[in-house]
């Protein structure tokens, strides 16, 4: 797991590897991914956007943008958190991702860019 704390706001990442799949001739990797965010600030906060690079061992890279995740814009009040689940597919065993939340602070009403730290992406095959 990693974790990385941004202006009160922990973000912790658990990954798992979940097979292989030919699709369009070509083999493809598949992960999950298990965020959890978690409000250490005193006040209540809104995930509005997403963005994340996505980059696999043969230097593919990825940029994904878009509102909320999984569909959603969680509140979190102080002291809540959320947690979701994701995924994403590499062209090899190996890669990363990495990126960061655009929130708003409900109190201040400004936003700010909550920091998710680079995750590795590993099939169990492909280690050492």
């Amino acid at each position: 797991m990693v974790s990385q704390i941004t202006k009160g706001i922990k973000i912790s990442v658990l990954t798992s590897f979940e097979g292989t799949y030919f699709k369009n001739h070509k083999i493809h990797f598949a992960f999950s991914y298990e965020i959890t965010i978690e409000n250490h600030s005193k006040d209540a906060v809104q995930l509005i956007s997403r963005h994340w690079e996505i980059i696999d061992s043969l230097n593919n890279m990825e940029i994904v943008d878009g509102e909320g995740v999984i569909g959603k814009k969680p509140v979190l009040k102080s002291g809540e958190h959320y947690t979701y689940n994701s995924g994403c597919l590499l062209a090899s065993p190996y890669g990363a991702m990495k990126g960061y939340f655009n929130m708003i602070n409900f109190t201040s009403t400004k936003k700010f860019k909550v920091i998710v730290p680079t995750f590795k992406l590993c099939a169990p095959f492909a280690l050492n």
